[in-house]
């Protein structure tokens, strides 16, 4: 599936499963509540803190795909393209980045 594919799959589903989008402000929560559940799966996995008892069913790819939708969502409710953003933010990172994690002395 293609970015614009998702943005247009997940508009039809808002339109006949979820009946209607959420105002932006409650999906920019919604957002950060999924970005906080991918962070705790992170920080149990691969950092320091240990798995509670009602952390062991923790699914990191579904997680991950939750913060994916909203963020889909917001796009779709602020007009944004996010194939077209990915693009100019990536040629952005190019020109700006160019030489500069080349000469980071803290990633050789």
């Amino acid at each position: 599936m293609t970015i614009t594919e998702a943005q247009q799959t997940v508009d039809q589903w808002i339109k006949t499963t979820g009946v209607r989008y959420f105002n932006e402000l409650t999906n920019t929560a919604i957002l950060m509540e999924e970005v906080g559940e991918v962070a705790r799966i992170m920080s149990r996995k691969y950092g320091e803190q240990s798995f509670k008892k009602s952390d062991e069913e923790v699914n990191l790819a579904d997680e991950m795909a939750d913060v994916l939708f909203v963020l889909i969502c917001l796009a779709n409710q602020t007009g944004i393209d996010l194939n077209e953003a990915l693009i100019k933010n990536l040629e952005k990172k190019t020109v700006r980045d160019a030489d500069r994690h080349k000469n980071n002395e803290k990633l050789k």
